[in-house]
C-alpha cells in the first residue's frame, strides 16, 4: 500500500476546503428541513401507578413487599395488554389500532419500588397525558373486578408536555455539522487518494529518483 504524505494530505485538504464546506452546507440544510420540516414532533404523557398495602394494620412486612414486587410484573403486563387498551381505545374514540396503540405505550417498573410507569407517546401532546391516565383509570378498574383487590393507586397523573421529546434543533444542528463535515473530508480524502497528478517536485524525486534542475513557476495571464 502506497504511504501517505500527511503534509500533501493537508496541503490537499487546505485546497479543497471549498468542497468540504459545500458539503456541510448541504447537509446542515437538509437536515433541519427535515427536522422542522419533514419531522413529526412527539410528546411524551406519562402516569405512575403505585402498588399500597392492603393489611388494615400500619405493620408492613418482609411478606407484603415480596407480594408487591411480584405483582409489579404481573400488572406491568396486565397494563399493555389487549383488553386494557381496546378499552382505552373504546374510551377515548381513538381512530388507530391496539397494535399501533401498544407501539406507543412504554410500560416499566422503577427499580427496587412498587411504582410502575406507564408512558405514552404522540403527536397530541394532550392527547399523550389524556391517553396515560386512560390507561390507569381502565387498568385499575379492570384489577378490582378480575382480581377484587385495591392495591393499586395512582400516583402522580399525567400532564401535556410543552416541548416535544424528539426535536431538539441546537442538538440537531451540532450533529448535521459533524456529519456534514466527516462526509466532507472522506469525500476529499477518496479524490486525494485516487489522484496520480504529481502535486510537487519533491514527489518526482522520490518516485522517478531523479534531480530537479528546476522549476517554471505558473503566472496567470493578464489582460491586454
Amino acid at each position: 500500500m502506497e504511504e501517505i504524505n500527511l503534509k500533501e494530505l493537508g496541503n490537499y485538504f487546505l485546497s479543497h476546503i471549498v468542497i468540504i464546506l459545500s458539503v456541510i452546507t448541504v447537509i446542515l440544510i437538509v437536515g433541519c428541513i427535515y427536522s422542522v420540516v419533514i419531522k413529526k414532533p412527539l410528546y411524551h404523557g406519562t402516569t405512575s401507578i403505585v402498588l399500597v398495602n392492603q393489611n388494615n394494620g400500619n405493620t408492613i412486612t418482609n411478606s407484603d413487599i415480596q407480594v408487591n414486587r411480584n405483582l409489579v410484573e404481573t400488572y406491568t403486563q396486565i397494563i399493555k395488554s389487549r383488553k386494557i387498551l381496546s378499552t382505552v381505545i373504546s374510551q377515548l374514540g381513538l381512530t388507530y389500532s391496539e397494535s399501533v396503540l401498544a407501539g406507543n405505550v412504554s410500560v416499566s417498573a422503577i427499580t427496587d419500588t412498587d411504582i410502575i410507569r406507564v408512558s405514552v407517546s404522540d403527536e397530541n401532546n394532550q392527547l399523550a397525558a389524556d391517553i396515560a391516565n386512560e390507561i390507569a383509570r381502565v387498568f385499575m378498574e379492570d384489577i378490582k373486578t378480575r382480581y377484587n383487590l385495591q392495591n393499586v393507586s395512582v400516583l402522580d397523573e399525567a400532564v401535556a408536555e410543552s416541548s416535544p421529546y424528539n426535536v431538539n434543533i441546537a442538538k440537531e444542528i451540532v450533529l448535521y455539522i459533524l456529519i456534514g463535515v466527516v462526509l466532507g473530508c472522506a469525500i476529499v480524502f477518496v479524490m486525494f487518494y485516487f489522484d496520480t497528478s504529481i502535486k510537487s517536485s519533491t514527489e518526482i524525486e522520490e518516485k522517478f529518483g531523479l534531480a530537479v534542475l528546476g522549476n517554471v513557476p505558473y503566472v496567470e495571464k493578464r489582460g491586454s
